[in-house]
This record gives C-alpha cells, sequence and structure tokens, in this order.
C-alpha cells in the first residue's frame, strides 16, 4: 500500500505544475485522447509522456487513480437486514501508446481494481490486475482502418454498448473491427466476446463464445447541428435467466438514434426493437427514449432544464409463446445514477433534471418516478438479473431523489459527490421491501 502511495504521490507532483503550459485533454477512452505538447519549454511531465522515438514514430504514456467512498443504508429496501455498508474502492489504469506516422497504431492499458470492507463485492468491484485493452490499428487509407485485439467501447449513447465506467471494472470486448470513416459519415462493423472478469492476477477469461456480440453501426452527419445512427446488434447468450425462466437468448436488435439541437433546444431520442428466439420462445421487446434540454437563466447563471423519458418493455403474459422483456445487452452500470438500483428492462420512467457548468464546478438535481412496464415481468438490475421478481400485480416502483456536486480543480484533478434516495411504491411495498434506500458517493480522481 505505501508502495503505491509513493507512486501516485510521485505522479501527482510530477503533472500538477504542467498542466498551465500544456495543450491535451484525456478522454474517457484514453486511446482518443488530445495530446499537442508544446515543442519549447515543455515540463519533465510532458518530456515523459510523450516520446519521439523516430521520425513519425511517437509513443506517449498515461493513466490514472480514481477512489471513491461508497455507502448504502436500506440497500435492498430492508432495514430488518443488514443492510448498512460503507466500502472503499480503488482502480488504477495506467497505457502506453505507440503510433506509427498516421497508418499504425499499438494501444495497451492495464488496470487494477481493488475493494476494502465490502462484505459481498460483486464481480465489477475487483479484477486485481488485468490486461483492460490492448489492440493494434492499421489505417489502410484516410477512409479505412481495421483493429484486432481488446477494447473498451462506447457507441452512441451508450443506450447497448458501453464503457461501465460506474463500477470499478469497465468492460472490455476482445474484437475484430473494420470502419470506415469521412466527415459526414461513419460505419463500424464488428464481432465481438465480452471479457468474464475474475477477481486474481491475470486470471480473466477469454474468447468464451457462450456469450458474443455482433454490429454494423452507422453515423450520418447531416449538418453542423443534426445527425442520426442506424445500426444493427446480434447478441447471442447461453442460458440467460429472465422472469419466465432460463434458456439461451439469441436476438436482433434494430435501433436508430436521431439527435442534435433545434433552435435553443438540445435532443437525443431513440427508438430499438428486438426480435430473435429465448428458447421455444419468440423475442418481440422494444424500447423509445427521449431526452430534451433547453438552457435558462437562475440566479445569474446558465442552467439546463431538460427532462427524459424511457419506455421499456416487460413481458405480457407468460403463456402466450412470445418474449417481450427488452435486452440492454451492455448498458452502463449506472443508468439512473451510481447508486444503480434498477437496470434497462421492463420500465417506464419520467425524468426531470436540473444542471449546470459554474467555472470549475457542476451541479445535478435530478428527480425519477419509477413504473414497471408490464405488471406480468419483474424488476432486473444493472447486469440485467432478476432483482425482484414478479409477485404482485402492483405497477408503481418508486421515486428516486439525486443530486451530483463535482469540482474540476484542472484536467487532472476532479472531485464528486453523489447522493440518492429511492422511496418505495407499491410493487416494492407489496413484496415486503418497503423501507428508502439512502446512497451516497465520494468519486476522487486524476488523471496524467
Amino acid at each position: 500500500m505505501k508502495k503505491k502511495l509513493c507512486i501516485i504521490s510521485f505522479f501527482f507532483f510530477l503533472f500538477v505544475g504542467a498542466q498551465e503550459s500544456s495543450y491535451y485533454n484525456f478522454s474517457l477512452l484514453r486511446q482518443n485522447d488530445n495530446i499537442n505538447v508544446l515543442a519549447e519549454d515543455s515540463s519533465i511531465y510532458e518530456t515523459l509522456k510523450s516520446v519521439d522515438i523516430a521520425k513519425d514514430i511517437t509513443l506517449s504514456f498515461g493513466g490514472g487513480y480514481r477512489f471513491q467512498a461508497e455507502g448504502f443504508i436500506n440497500q435492498q429496501f430492508d432495514s430488518g437486514d443488514e443492510q448498512n455498508e460503507l466500502w472503499y474502492l480503488n482502480r488504477i489504469l495506467l497505457h502506453s501508446h505507440l503510433k506509427v506516422d498516421d497508418t499504425f497504431e499499438l494501444f495497451a492499458e492495464l488496470n487494477s481494481s481493488t475493494e476494502i470492507t465490502k462484505s459481498n463485492p460483486s464481480p465489477v468491484d475487483v479484477d486485481k490486475l488485468s490486461v483492460n485493452q490492448l489492440f493494434a490499428r492499421y489505417r489502410f487509407s484516410k477512409k479505412w482502418n481495421a483493429l484486432l485485439g481488446r477494447q473498451n467501447m462506447r457507441l452512441g449513447s451508450g443506450r447497448l454498448i458501453d464503457i461501465r465506467e460506474g463500477p470499478n471494472v469497465r468492460l472490455s470486448f476482445d474484437m475484430l473491427q473494420l470502419q470506415y470513416e469521412k466527415e459526414d459519415l461513419s460505419i463500424t462493423g464488428f464481432m465481438a466476446v465480452p471479457v468474464q472478469v475474475q477477481d486474481n492476477v491475470f486470471d480473466n477469461d477469454y474468447l468464451r463464445f457462450r456469450e458474443s456480440v455482433s454490429s454494423i453501426y452507422v453515423t450520418k452527419r447531416w449538418n453542423e447541428n443534426t445527425s442520426t445512427d442506424i445500426y444493427s446488434f446480434y447478441k447471442r447468450e447461453d442460458q440467460k435467466t429472465w422472469n419466465v425462466g432460463t434458456a439461451d437468448d439469441e436476438r436482433l436488435s434494430i435501433g436508430v438514434r436521431h439527435f442534435g439541437t433545434w433552435k435553443r433546444f438540445i435532443y437525443d431520442n431513440e427508438f430499438i426493437y428486438q426480435l430473435g428466439k429465448f428458447g421455444d420462445l419468440n423475442i418481440k421487446a422494444w424500447t423509445a427514449s427521449f431526452n430534451i434540454r433547453h438552457p435558462v437563466n437562475l440566479f445569474k447563471k446558465r442552467f439546463f432544464l431538460g427532462t427524459k423519458t424511457e419506455l421499456i418493455s416487460g413481458d405480457k403474459d407468460q403463456n402466450d409463446g412470445s418474449l417481450n422483456t427488452f435486452d440492454g445487452l451492455y448498458p452502463r452500470g449506472a443508468y439512473f445514477g451510481r447508486v444503480a438500483a434498477f437496470g434497462p428492462s421492463n420500465l417506464f420512467d419520467i425524468h426531470p433534471y436540473l444542471n449546470a457548468q459554474l467555472g470549475k464546478w457542476s451541479v445535478e438535481l435530478d428527480y425519477v418516478a419509477f413504473w414497471r412496464f408490464s405488471v406480468e415481468d419483474g424488476i432486473y438490475g444493472p447486469p440485467l438479473s432478476l432483482d425482484y421478481p414478479d409477485t404482485n400485480d402492483e405497477s408503481f416502483i418508486g421515486h428516486q431523489i439525486g443530486t451530483v456536486a463535482g469540482y474540476s480543480l484542472n484536467n487532472n484533478i476532479a472531485l464528486e459527490v453523489e447522493t440518492n434516495l429511492i422511496f418505495p411504491g407499491g410493487f416494492l411495498s407489496e413484496s415486503g421491501l418497503e423501507d428508502t434506500l439512502f446512497h451516497a458517493v465520494l468519486t476522487a480522481e486524476f488523471k496524467f
């Protein structure tokens, strides 16, 4: 532990003084970092961060450390059980990025995710040491490139494929990808297998074809204000469990997303239809999502007032020969805040929110009301596990009130506090889960 703190302190003092003289932006996916280090008067940090090996060959380094203190009261809406707990999560990511002209790149990233004092760690809490990303990309021309290896992905809004940044361990895929890009059009095709996380050193399962996904994803930019995504995903998963039972799940998801700005409104709307087979059942599922926000002036500051709503289908009848439960595939773990109480299946929600960027501060206040879309189906968690089976005919799940306050000292250092309260509605209360849930998480992160 002392050695880890010494390494972190070294990088902290190395880069904190370099911030003002550098032109670089860190991305969520670090292979997309925009680094343009000054050629003259560079600091020690800048000199080490990007090294010119030869003409048109550079090697850059980076990483980050994230600490989270997270706690729940009545985590499963029941004060009678021991559900009050506080734990600590640590994550270190270190990467190197080799670029040869604009033709070839090799990216490697190690992950170390650990927890302290959590009584029942989940698979996304602990991965002591693993290869998070390792891929090579070759560009045949300015428009065509191919990628082979392991990477994190976020496609579109992250509704179906996301990096899973909320939990401690990110989601990785072993994959083959082909991509076409020009100014107003992007087409991505891939075949991928999700990495199955284990909790020790370099022991993650790979190329376990009990679960796989392939996709064609097209983004068309119509003008500077309007874009459209059109895509299809084919996912196969052995022994998937829904409210109707457990069987092999094979489904095709076809979706369209339209997003951009109109006058002063910012919108992001999406519709997805799913079909396929779940055992002997025919899959017929869908979701529609609407998100619109508008700037408003409050206290002489610019805020954004918005509302989201999702309609996410659930199973209508266990005996009709069809499965209507929507599969969110690989969504972000914190779909409705980091409290992560409910996942994107069998839900209808109304979600107004207010947020703002006030200098180095960011603030957000939101409210969500949840209903079951179908009273014949249960409620699922973020990993799409059946957390609350169908036990009654009540529809309303509960109210959620959330707050987020963040502070960015500079590009490297950021702090954030999030709190959530969930008040159980009829469905949870009639299931014997009637106590208010409280959740809080403190996040401190620095990147270099």
